[in-house]
């Protein structure tokens, strides 16, 4: 698309509007506004910044283009494979094909019309493939680029296709059709043959019913000449295609699901509804010679066993040394209900049943050779189920599977949070697959894993890129995503900590949810430390440090009780904060309990400082790898469930982690394990609250579900207030929770409340306040199957000038960093920055000990600096730059192993990172703070609180995540908006560089997933079961062809084995059939036009386009050009027959019409 290049008009503009105001949004919500200075920049401590700080980014840096699909494909419906090019391809119900080869290579595409994939065909070492979808259309797909695309289509119009059929070495599909019609297509032009075979021919004409549609095709081993036609009611035509009649026909009284002939031709096998098997022979088709219902209980006296449930599929594969293989789905007992789904392996005698944990779609049997008349050797087996892919070996008598080494596992649980990172440090990949791999599994085949076609380079990108996952059960799962590829390196479970809830236990639990109570919310990871911390669905927080030892120790647990009391009076000057509050302040909401206290709750008794969950209490073994150091668990008040946690921040210079949701903040000390600070938000303004918010009068009952639920000043019952649907107060921006007291159970929150808790990115809140009555609803439809994924209503605010009567605020964004946390300040010093739903931003200055020696004995304090800054709309995310425009990141520690061996004075001395030089003079004397907010980002320069640029994002819709991040060497802020805009924005001018409709937020997983790392990578959650990665960087889409793998390799196809010679004298090697004189438009004639419709396609121009640059780009060019010409060619040729049918007609007419009157005379006319 065109580059969006207003940027210089903008520039000019504000250069020479200094007093100008900020730019608005357009009406399409993504308009991009003026990066204004404003009024006071000029003034500020800053200077002009514009003249001291040259940015790098331009628009040209930016394009956005999917980069590879991670996962397993959803909702799979067909499977193929290449024998002799050893790829694999799977085609799903909304049209997509994954194309698998050796790991790394791993390729996507999609119908464009979405429909379902019914069928796949490989043409076997071509480099093509042949799917047929339920729109009823054929594609052909060249697989001889990266990316692959389609060549040709053909749209049937007046049937629907149910099966097709490509022989080896074919060019000639054979399809069959719902009407029990067979068709034959040319796969090189794409066009019908005039031959065909209607179901009134290939049956008897004294049968009086229809066959049913077409279930099975394929052409005898023995000879090409000769097609075996199934139709569903359990008749099976042998035809003749040379004589066009039916050589024989065999009739079974059950439906036939599949068929599978022997390599020899001379025998056949038939899978069949009532679970049976029956095996013919051609010479005898009167009835089959053997039939076997292999899982059907034999009855006493004699009678044929019980019919069981519907062999779905059947496959009778041959050997030379040993007895053949009958492997099928299906056919289980009907009285075994509870029997997993299973697939049948029959070796001579012996009969194995594999169990599946998920119901199976289709599978394969892989064979040495690819020719149908020879032993075939089978060796493995392909399962295709519908929530995974395993590769059994039959080489083995224990039928071992093969360890599978595609990333398909992300969605062993539900996927509720990601996390990027890109150009992490490169100790961490080895690391964490060390530790990783001591979990492996034994018990896997020893063989190498078959399907392993294609190729597959590193590529130029060398950069270590980690994805993390958090999922429903509670575990974290670390993945290698460099080079764009995706590998497992280390699974933590973060439910460990936790004691298991014994069944019967429920209703007297302290759970806030009903299920997936560990479900991970939110995750923050420091790669230079290695501190990794977890917000849990129920209300907890645990602190992770990484150690390569084993250890056996006690989890320490501290418990905050965070609960923002609305009747309590506000201090009017609350600057000094007590570092350890205690229960008798004056302010109610600063209680907290250090310590594991459990008050336990009897059913029917008000809970009250009770956490949701119970932390271990006997010393845990904890393997090498993530290790919980710390467990911060919020507790019930006053009967009120805790409120689950918006967001997170750790550091590990300071030691300290901080968390906060809808009542209010948290800072705990996780090196002396003390709670230093849980406040109301409300408490944090003290007297720099700038919207003067009157406390409300002391009431008896107190406030329920704990922000969930609307306070109302209306007096309207606490009953009805309870009664309220999960999701009927939309006007409130939040879904109301009933909570009433005579409910026996102690779970507060139903599943389509945790999925409004579970459904966004880190950082977001579960819902936020309405400011005005004025409110945009969206909403998209839930299903109660897909509730966890899909729920999505939340109301935005048109204005935030006008403030609801509830204080309640969440604290929505949390930032540690050495900053100046005054206007007076000379030098930086530690901050905790927060931002809240209102648009609000304030700063707590953190008084640290001096020296490292004190700091695990001295308190640390926590004290609002009185600082307070607003932005339109909830606040998303927090940088910070130096006085030359460079990101400055967050102190850190280096991590050091907290379980060393060496224990020595100079292992236990902390080395701390501060990434900003001792003397302010190197510092420069100020700094820029980049904020941004769902509706808006501002830069201001600090110590002067100078708000130099702001720019509105968008007016109508909001942000769901934004990043600051770096690109180039340089440094911008990325966004994703929820109408589907991609933006970056330069900094610290608040330039728009990039602005792209890209990602409409069809479903409420792309918004909770969705986040951007370093270096123009971003991902999200395509699919329940999928990772779809992208870029924002031109670099990276410029190189992507050299970093994506090729699917087609040069093989020679393996040569036919020497057939003996009585063999060949009496007939046993197949014959061939010359199937061009049989099908092609001298001898069939052409098909009816309005049968089927020929569509060409791009044949993958668009997909080779982005190899434009140097010799690639000359050769990929030459071929567009050939490509062109030979559509253009072929479009040409369409024509022409076109013209000499229609030519051919009018002669044919003129003829007759000749005929007609050449006897007549001029009177008889």
């Amino acid at each position: 698309m065109k580059k969006f290049n207003f940027r210089k008009v903008l520039d000019g503009l504000t250069a020479s509007s200094p007093g100008g105001s900020s730019g608005g949004g357009s009406g399409g919500g993504s308009g991009v506004g003026g990066g204004s200075v404003h009024p006071g920049g000029t003034a500020g401590a800053a200077g002009t910044p514009r003249d001291e700080i040259q940015e790098t980014l331009t628009s040209d840096y930016f394009q956005i283009c999917k980069t590879v699909r991670h996962g397993f494909p959803y909702l799979p419906t067909a499977l193929a494979f290449d024998p002799v090019q050893k790829i694999l391809a799977i085609g799903t119900r909304t049209g997509a094909i994954r194309i698998l080869g050796r790991p790394g290579v791993d390729c996507y595409c999609q119908h464009e019309s979405g429909a379902a994939v019914l069928q796949l065909q490989f043409l076997i070492n071509e480099g093509a493939l042949v799917s047929a979808s339920a729109d009823d259309a054929l594609h052909l797909w060249n697989l001889r680029q990266k990316r692959p695309a389609i060549l040709h289509s053909l749209k049937f119009n007046r049937e629907r296709i149910t099966y097709c059929h490509l022989p080896f070495q074919s060019k000639w599909l054979y399809v069959g059709t719902e009407r029990g019609n067979t068709h034959i297509v040319n796969i090189e032009s794409f066009i019908l043959s005039g031959y065909v075979i209607m179901w009134n021919k290939a049956i008897e004409l004294s049968t009086k019913t229809h066959p049913g549609p077409v279930v099975h095709l394929s052409d005898s081993p023995r000879d090409e000449g000769k097609l075996l036609i199934g139709y569903e009611n359990g008749t099976v035509v042998f035809w003749d295609l040379r004589s066009k009649r039916a050589d024989l026909r065999a009739y079974y009284d059950e439906a036939i699901h599949s068929v599978a002939w022997h390599h020899e031709g001379k025998q056949f096998m038939c899978s069949h509804s009532d679970g049976s098997l029956t095996l013919w022979n051609l010479k005898s088709p009167n009835r089959p010679f053997q039939t076997t219902i292999p899982h059907g209980k034999i009855q006493r006296d004699g009678k044929k066993p019980e019919s069981c449930k519907p062999i779905l599929k059947v496959e009778y594969k041959t050997c030379k040394n040993s007895e053949p293989f009958v492997i099928f789905s299906g056919g289980l007992s009907y009285d075994k209900a509870c029997r997993r789904p299973s697939l049948t392996i029959m070796h001579g005698k012996a009969i194995t049943v594999l169990e599946m944990d998920h119901p199976i779609v289709d599978f394969l049997t892989l064979c040495e050779t690819p020719y149908p008349n020879e032993f075939q050797e089978p060796y493995a087996v392909v399962v295709l189920l519908e929530k995974d892919l395993i590769v059994v070996d039959l080489t083995q008598s224990n039928f071992p599977i093969f360890e599978n080494p595609y990333p398909i596992d992300i969605h062993e649980s539900p996927v509720t949070c990601t996390e990027y990172f890109a150009d992490c440090p490169p100790d961490l990949i080895p690391v964490l697959y060390s530790v990783g791999a001591k979990h492996k599994k034994q018990g896997y085949s020893n063989k190498e894993w078959p399907i392993s076609g294609g190729a597959w380079n590193l590529g130029a990108q060398t950069y270590p890129e980690i994805i993390i996952t958090g999922h429903a059960d509670g575990s974290v799962k670390f993945w290698d995503a460099s080079a764009i590829t995706l590998q497992m390196l280390y699974k933590l479970k973060t439910s460990k900590v936790f004691e298991k809830q014994k069944l019967g236990e429920g209703k007297a639990t302290a759970e806030i949810v009903e299920e997936d109570p560990f479900a991970v919310q939110m995750m923050y990871w420091c790669p230079e430390s290695r501190i990794f911390c977890v917000a849990g669905v129920s209300a907890y927080v645990v602190v992770y440090r990484f150690s390569k030892h084993e250890v056996n120790t006690e989890i320490a647990s501290l418990e905050v009780r965070l609960q923002y009391e609305v009747e309590d009076i506000i201090t009017p000057e609350p600057e000094i904060i007590p570092p350890f509050p205690d229960a008798s302040s004056q302010l109610p909401s600063l209680k907290s309990l250090s310590g594991s206290t459990n008050t336990v709750a009897c059913e029917g008794t008000m809970k009250d400082s009770i956490p949701c969950l119970s932390v271990k209490t006997r010393p845990v073994r904890m393997p090498p790898g993530y290790q919980a150091d710390l467990v911060i668990q919020l507790v019930w008040v006053d009967g009120e469930p805790p409120q689950q946690i918006t967001s997170l921040a750790v550091n590990s210079a300071y030691g300290l982690v901080a968390f906060g949701n809808c009542n209010g903040l948290a800072v705990v000390d996780f090196m002396q394990k003390t709670v230093l600070l849980s406040m109301g938000t409300l408490d944090l303004y003290g007297s720099s609250d700038p919207y003067q918010r009157q406390p409300r009068s002391p009431r008896k009952s107190k406030q329920f579900a704990a922000g969930l639920t609307e306070l109302s000043d209306s007096p309207v019952s606490l009953e009805l207030e309870r009664c309220k649907s999960p999701t009927s107060d939309h006007v409130n921006g939040h879904c109301t929770s009933p909570t009433s007291q005579s409910c026996s159970s102690g779970k507060r929150l139903s599943s389509a409340d945790v999925s409004k808790a579970n459904r966004r990115g880190p950082g977001r809140p579960p819902f936020r306040k309405a400011q005005s009555a004025a409110c945009m609803e969206i909403s998209l439809p839930v299903t109660t199957e897909e509730n966890r994924e899909n729920s999505f209503s939340r109301s935005r605010s048109s204005s935030v000038s006008s403030i609801d009567r509830d204080s309640k605020e969440a604290i929505t964004a949390l930032y540690f960093m050495e900053s100046f946390a005054r206007k007076n300040d000379s030098a930086v010093s530690p901050c905790l920055w927060v931002g809240t739903g209102l648009g609000m931003v304030l700063i707590l200055s953190l008084n640290l000990p001096a020296s490292d020696d004190l700091r695990q004995s001295e308190p640390v304090m926590v004290s609002p600096s009185g600082t307070v800054l607003t932005l339109k709309g909830a606040v998303l995310t927090f940088a910070c730059l130096d006085c030359m425009g460079t990101l400055t990141h967050p102190p850190y520690e280096v991590w050091r192993d907290p379980h060393s061996a060496d224990d020595g004075e100079k292992t236990r001395k902390r080395k701390l990172v501060m990434h900003s030089p001792s003397s302010s003079q190197d510092m420069g004397d100020h700094q820029f703070a980049v904020i941004c907010s769902e509706k808006q980002a501002k830069v201001f320069s600090l110590p002067s609180q100078t708000c130099l640029y702001v720019h509105n994002i968008t007016e109508t819709s909001f942000l769901l995540r934004a990043d600051v991040v770096t690109l180039c060497n340089s440094v911008c802020l990325a966004c994703f908006c929820a109408n589907g805009h991609i933006m970056t924005l330069s900094l610290p001018s608040l330039r728009p560089l990039l602005d792209i409709n890209y990602l409409p937020v069809t479903d409420m997983r792309i918004a909770r997933t969705f986040c951007f790392a370093n270096e123009g990578q971003a991902l999200y959650l395509s699919s329940p079961t999928e990772i779809q990665r992208l870029t924002y960087s031109q670099e990276m889409c410029d190189n992507l062809q050299d970093m994506l793998g090729d699917l087609f390799t040069p093989v020679e196809t393996p040569e036919a084995q020497n057939r003996g010679f009585l063999k060949g004298l009496f007939g046993g090697s197949g014959q061939a059939v010359d199937r061009e004189e049989l099908f092609g438009e001298a001898t069939a004639g052409k098909a009816s036009r309005s049968l089927a419709q020929h569509i060409p396609g791009s044949g993958g121009i668009e997909g080779v386009r982005g190899a434009a640059g140097g010799v690639i780009g000359d050769l990929t060019r030459a071929r567009i050009a050939l490509d062109e010409r030979g559509q253009k060619l072929g479009e040409l040729d369409e024509r022409t027959a076109s013209m000499m049918a229609s030519a051919e007609a009018f002669s044919k007419h003129a003829h007759e019409v000749m005929l007609k009157y050449k006897d007549k005379k001029w009177y008889q006319f």
